[in-house]
Formats: C-alpha cells, sequence, structure tokens
C-alpha cells in the first residue's frame, strides 16, 4: 500500500462499503468531503506530513462558501477519516481532534448528519418497553419526513405496507401519499405483532383498546405527539447527540439529505406537504456544495477556458 492521502481515502471508503455497510449516500458524503481536502491539501501529500495546520487551512477555505452547519459536518468526516488511519498505526496523532466545531446558526431548524440518523436509528432494543414500536416511529418520521402530528394521526388503514405508501392529512386536512423506504416499511411490519401484543394485553385487562389508530401507547390509546416528541428526544440523548432532537428535526433531516442527494425543491414541497414553495426555501437550507456543482456543470460561463 502506498502513502499519499489519495490512496488512503480510497482504503476508507471501501472499508466503509465493505467492513461497515455504510450506504450509499452516506459514503457520497464522506467521498465528497475528503476528496475536498485531497484538492485542497494534495492528493499526493504523504500521511504523516497531514497536520493540524494543514487541515486548519483547509478548513478557512471552506469558510468562504459554506455555512457552519456544512462545516461542522465535513469536520465530523474528516475526523473519522484520521480515527481510521490512527487505528492501523498509519499516523500517531489525529490533526482534526484539536479543531473545534463552528458554532451552528440556530436560526435554522435542527437537522442531523446522515450518521447522527442512522446512530438514533439503532438506539432502540431489548431494554425498551415497546422496542418495535420506537423503532417504527423514528424511521417512519425520517423516510417520510412527515410532521409528528400527521404520525400521531396515522390510522391503521393509512399505511399500505404492500405498495410502501402512507396517506397523510396535513394541514388544512389537505391529503397526501407519501413514500417510504423499504427498510422503513420492514420495520412497519415487523412493529404489527407487537401492536396486536398490546391490544391483546388491554383485553386481558378488561380495557377496549384503539383497533384504528396505528401508534398505540401502553394503555392500547392512539399515542400523543407529547409522548413521541419525549420518545424522540429520550433516544438522541441515548445515541450520545449533543443537540436538542425533535421530530421537526427529523423532517428537516430528511429534506436536508433528500436536496443534498439532489432532489429537486417542488419534490421535496410535495413530500413535506407545503402549499407554497417559498415555504420549503424557507425551511429548507440548500446544500451549497451541490450547488456550486451544478453550477460549474451547467452554466457557460463557469469554466475557465482553456
Amino acid at each position: 500500500m502506498g502513502w499519499s492521502l489519495g490512496e488512503h481515502i480510497e482504503d476508507f471508503l471501501t472499508w466503509l462499503d465493505v467492513e461497515r455497510g455504510y450506504s450509499s449516500h452516506t459514503i457520497s458524503a464522506y467521498t465528497r468531503d475528503l476528496e475536498e481536502l485531497a484538492r485542497n491539501i494534495g492528493a499526493e501529500l504523504h500521511i504523516k506530513d497531514i497536520d493540524t495546520n494543514r487541515v486548519r487551512s483547509h478548513i478557512y477555505a471552506l469558510h468562504r462558501r459554506n455555512k457552519s452547519a456544512t462545516i461542522a459536518r465535513k469536520l465530523s468526516s474528516l475526523r473519522s477519516f484520521f480515527k481510521f488511519l490512527q487505528r492501523r498505526s498509519l499516523v500517531k496523532e489525529n490533526p482534526v481532534s484539536s479543531l473545534a466545531m463552528p458554532k451552528q446558526d440556530r436560526t435554522m431548524p435542527v437537522f442531523l448528519s446522515v450518521d447522527e440518523v442512522f446512530a438514533l436509528l439503532a438506539v432502540p432494543g431489548e431494554e425498551d418497553a415497546f422496542p418495535e414500536r420506537d423503532r417504527a416511529i423514528l424511521e417512519c418520521l425520517y423516510s417520510t419526513g412527515i410532521r409528528v402530528s400527521e404520525l400521531a394521526g396515522l390510522d391503521i388503514q393509512d399505511v399500505d405496507l404492500k405498495t410502501e405508501l402512507v396517506r397523510v392529512l396535513g394541514k388544512g386536512n389537505k391529503e397526501r401519499i407519501v413514500p417510504m423506504g423499504s427498510v422503513a416499511n420492514e420495520v412497519m411490519q415487523t412493529y404489527l405483532p407487537a401492536r396486536q401484543n398490546i391490544i391483546s394485553a388491554c383485553s386481558r385487562r378488561g380495557k377496549e383498546a384503539s383497533t384504528k389508530a396505528f401508534f398505540l401507547n401502553n394503555r392500547g390509546g392512539r399515542l400523543t405527539t407529547r409522548s413521541i416528541e419525549r420518545l424522540v428526544q429520550s433516544y438522541a440523548i441515548r445515541a450520545g447527540i449533543v443537540v436538542r432532537v425533535t421530530p421537526h428535526a427529523l423532517r428537516h433531516s430528511f429534506a436536508t439529505h433528500m436536496l443534498e442527494m439532489g432532489a429537486d425543491l417542488r419534490s421535496v414541497q410535495e413530500l413535506l406537504g407545503h402549499a407554497s414553495l417559498s415555504t420549503t426555501q424557507k425551511y429548507t437550507h440548500l446544500n451549497i456544495d451541490h450547488l456550486m456543482e451544478v453550477y460549474d456543470r451547467a452554466h457557460p460561463m463557469a469554466r475557465k477556458k482553456e
């Protein structure tokens, strides 16, 4: 194996794919962040020559055209990469470890990185009272981007597991159909036997449970928005996420990640159930890197003439 930065980036990305089983979306994000580092400091640079000052110069360059939230995500990618090199004794110290994360702009809704979302989704386990239900709630919020009130209002007939579609009653009693991913669909199916167990337990206690509501509490009633908010916050704390995570943060993460991966704004508007495109524009923050790439590819005056 060689010793250049570029060669080890390829090795790291292969490790994420083969050994860690990361999604293509996550690997694409890591690829963009690390290739940007290689462009700025040199792909042929010996990895032992990469120190904190070189990385800091790279981060300073990013500040010219990236928001603090984007820079924080990129720093996280770099930190993971150099931890990978440390574990293989290829570098002695992590040059990113001493760099502070930039303060996030609190005027924007909180959103999570893809890795943070994956960490959150993996938390519910055997020690929890209703792990199947809670996992289904988290997966549904992130996979569909629906509001917490819309999720609480779901009826059993609104969730079509065969077509992987969810019928949502949004603001102003406007109905829309939202697709959910195959992973979320599987998790929702896993929840159904647990839901029946709740209904059966209520029956044994002489109580009548709701057969209409999709998500039930331990008393067999419809789960409230406040209960869902507490549930999400509790799991986020256990996942080690430092910001306060709400169902709205998962909705915003859904929109952010869709836009980062190339979804057009009007499609995201439709999925979120916004009546006006301007609402979607205010609600989401477009990924600057993606916009720059589109501009460079499409605008006739973007490229320097040979």
